[in-house]
């Protein structure tokens, strides 16, 4: 069993003793706190909005979460199944005081977690979060009287948010509805089942083949979208003759796409690929997080902007996006924030901005991929035990490769000549990552394989 409380939120296994797993009481503390934090800020809003993907725990994480949250004197805007980055547009879309998605993300259906927002629709900053981790470790908070025991209101946000998406002016319905694409998607039994078909059809595309679309929650496969878990719908459209595939995580933020031939577009390239086609229409900046490919950076720079590099982690990268004035941004992970529609990653509005590109350019996907700079990623782990110092271990690399380019605002990352290793403690698993990029995946190995080599002696 494991709890991990980090600024963003709190992540664990469901199940266990208190402050192993992510038990009840662990629940409620933590929406308690998150409460006490939200009333310190905005003390007349008493709203909060509450949407969940579809694991198997959801709806009692839910019951508990809603149960508090009245009980804190809040009215709860229950969304129900929704997306991460539909919970983030509903915050903003009600006037809320802040939203809590139930979402482990990536992990697999033993997990879940409270993902807490701010007022705007975006993650917690990193004071707020340290705000409620203290609070909830004082145990600092007081409920309401009956008579101000909040009400439950029953919305759906998924219209809104896709509505949200067809306005954006460089979304081309009808472009994408010209080309007839077929489109296969694997849904990993979540909430995208009922999001990417519904922004599929809104786009005017009418041949989709649907895979794991049922959000029973009972995942068919790892719901993390990269290669060794993507083995299914590659095999399906090499039979199938679609012209794109895309596959989606558990709450929908991060996108993955395939080729027509049905290999890898690689995760990395999501994000790379619909800049290409912003900045393509839209002058401007980029940012990326330090663990993201080079090739951002060479588009961007292509098309005449500048590239930053933020700390891993999705409020890092939307404070440096602002900082910046980026035009676009996200993460390697398939993660996509556009701004013109809000400060989240967005798979809804990864895909559609893909397939306006791809409308645009006339080409395959595997061509579109060509056409851009060319690297390699490898993305390995090391699993942490109990005696390992982590500390330690990213100081010993550091003084290692001192005469390298080194930067350490996030973990330890070497940037060689011919490529790069990036290595940093999980904020979401007891795991230290190790990507590394080249020119090739041989060369990416390699250099991931030396510096963890280092490491495990």
């Amino acid at each position: 069993m494991s709890l991990i409380k980090s600024i963003s939120g709190i992540r664990g296994t469901i199940g266990g003793r208190v402050s192993d797993g992510l038990s009840g009481v662990d629940i409620v503390r933590f929406t308690a706190a998150y409460c006490v934090q939200r009333a310190e800020a905005l003390p007349t809003n008493r709203k909060i909005v509450v949407g969940r993907d579809a694991r198997i725990s959801g709806e009692m994480v839910y019951q508990l979460v809603s149960g508090t949250l009245l009980s804190m004197g809040y009215d709860v805007v229950n969304i129900g199944l929704a997306t991460t980055p539909t919970t983030e547009l509903a915050v903003t879309g009600e006037q809320a005081a802040g939203g809590i998605i139930l979402t482990a993300s990536h992990n697999p259906k033993q997990w879940n977690a409270l993902k807490l927002l701010n007022e705007k629709g975006e993650f917690l900053n990193d004071a707020e979060g340290k705000a409620v981790l203290d609070i909830a470790a004082r145990e600092d908070f007081v409920f309401a009287e009956v008579d101000k025991i909040g009400h439950i209101i029953e919305k759906d946000y998924l219209p809104y948010h896709i509505e949200k998406v067809l306005q954006l002016p460089l979304v081309k319905k009808e472009a994408i509805a010209k080309r007839h694409f077929k489109v296969a998607i694997d849904c990993v039994n979540s909430v995208g089942g009922l999001a990417i078909p519904a922004m599929l059809r809104a786009l005017g595309v009418e041949d989709i083949i649907c895979m794991n679309c049922e959000p029973t929650g009972d995942f068919a496969h790892n719901p993390e979208p990269i290669p060794q878990n993507l083995t299914g719908i590659s095999e399906m459209m090499r039979t199938a003759g679609a012209d794109v595939g895309f596959v989606v995580d558990p709450d929908v933020d991060r996108l993955a796409i395939l080729c027509e031939d049905g290999e890898m577009f690689v995760e990395e390239y999501t994000l790379v690929s619909v800049a290409d086609y912003v900045l393509s229409h839209t002058k401007g900046n980029t940012v990326s997080n330090l663990s993201s490919s080079r090739a951002l950076s060479d588009v961007t720079v292509r098309h005449g902007g500048s590239y930053s590099a933020a700390a891993v982690g999705e409020v890092n990268v939307v404070t440096e996006m602002k900082r910046t004035h980026a035009v676009i941004g996200g993460e390697g992970n398939g993660g996509v924030i556009y701004p013109e529609c809000h400060y989240g990653r967005d798979a809804l509005v990864g895909i559609a901005l893909f397939l306006s590109g791809l409308a645009e350019k006339g080409c395959t996907v595997s061509e579109w991929k060509r056409e851009l700079p060319q690297y390699a990623i490898s993305k390995n782990r090391i699993d942490l035990s109990p005696q390992m110092d982590v500390d330690e271990v990213l100081r010993r690399v550091k003084e290692t490769y001192r005469n390298e380019r080194v930067n350490d605002i996030d973990g330890v990352k070497i940037d060689f000549a011919d490529g790069w290793v990036h290595l940093r403690k999980s904020n979401t698993e007891p795991i230290i990552r190790v990507y590394s990029e080249a020119a090739t995946i041989d060369e990416a190995n390699r250099l991931a394989r030396q510096v963890m080599k280092m490491i495990e002696q």
